[in-house]
């Protein structure tokens, strides 16, 4: 028994060292497509002014950066995800499981998600309330606890005020963060406004939820993918068509398209920062501990990102979209991620 104890202690050393063996000299980062244009920034500032490769970065969406980023340790596997809403229990659970033990959350800024369309088409003036109404699978009738499914055809039958014409909105796959963020805070933001339905959250909050974050798939809700400037694209040939995407790419592409304003607030810089835009969300990555110490540039990799020269009030990461964290937020993510703390829900 002993010098069986010995050999499997051998053996799990072995191993260990065998997920490092091939070696890789660059850092490998997936996931959010929103998160993607402001860890390109820091990734391509960080090749050119250190020794370091260029780190590779890949938009997976935030579902399918985790389902990446947790298949294990080792080379063979991320060492980064960019995420657009917080790590889920089941992820953090299913890192553990495939022995991803402590993982390091960093916490960037907050983005908020709108809804645009070309800038020479029609002006919409939304309600989380019209956003449900117009997208969501089943909405409720006149009768309290009746569901039909959804007649809407045009965005005037579900507001008198709004434009005459067809409804179609061109979004993110359910793989994505963004469509996480969009259903909690636009869909169900208006779907609460249903006093019958705000009160079955405290007696079946399973149907509460399926009712209030189901989307519908007869064509008014279009998938366009995780790639966000596709949507821009496809806007300019569908004039009529809203897209929904991260506040990022509305303030990069001002010229192409406009913001529909939602229960009265436009999505700006400073709407976004101090909570009165409603449909705002934070967003993150998250890093392998194990990883640090054994891909070449990532502790200043880390540095380089959470720095104030980057996701400051005045970083260089505003001037693409990022709304900053406040003083006290940023110092303790600065701590977090320099000390490598693991994370806990």
């Amino acid at each position: 028994m002993k010098n069986f104890k010995i050999g499997a202690a051998a053996l799990a050393l072995l191993s260990a060292g065998s997920v490092w063996a091939a070696g890789r000299d660059y850092i490998s980062i997936v996931g959010s497509s929103t998160v993607y244009p402001f860890s390109t920034v820091v990734a391509e500032r960080f090749g050119k002014s250190t020794t370091f490769k260029t780190p590779k970065i890949e938009s997976t969406g935030t579902g399918g950066g985790m389902k990446l980023f947790c298949k294990g340790v080792g080379v063979d596997t991320p060492d980064v995800t960019n995420a657009s809403r917080r790590i889920k229990a089941s992820e953090l659970e299913m890192c553990q499981n495939n022995g991803v033990k402590d993982v390091v959350e960093v916490l960037i800024g907050f983005d908020g998600i709108v809804m645009a369309n070309d800038i020479k088409s029609h002006e919409f003036a939304l309600t989380r309330k019209d956003i449900f109404l117009a997208l969501a699978k089943q909405i409720p009738t006149d009768k309290s606890g009746e569901l039909i499914e959804n007649p809407y055809t045009q965005w005037n039958e579900v507001n008198p005020e709004l434009p005459a014409i067809k409804i179609e909105v061109l979004g993110p796959p359910p793989t994505s963060g963004t469509r996480d963020a969009f259903v909690e805070l636009a869909m169900e933001g208006g779907c609460k406004k249903f006093d019958w339905i705000k009160d079955l959250k405290k007696t079946d909050k399973s149907a509460y939820k399926s009712l209030c974050h189901t989307i519908r798939e007869d064509g008014a809700y279009i998938e366009a993918g995780e790639n966000d400037n596709l949507i821009i694209q496809k806007l300019q040939k569908n004039p009529n068509a809203l897209g929904i995407f991260g506040f990022s790419f509305l303030d990069q592409n001002a010229d192409l398209v406009k913001a529909a304003t939602v229960d009265s607030a436009t999505p700006e810089f400073e709407s976004i920062a101090t909570g009165k835009y409603p449909v705002s969300r934070p967003l993150y990555f998250y890093v392998k501990k194990a990883h640090v110490s054994q891909i070449p540039g990532m502790a200043e990799f880390l540095k380089e990102f959470t720095s104030k020269k980057a996701m400051g009030d005045e970083g260089y990461l505003t001037d693409k979209g990022l709304i900053p964290l406040d003083e006290e937020k940023f110092k303790q993510v600065g701590k977090d991620s320099k000390e490598l703390n693991p994370m806990s829900l």
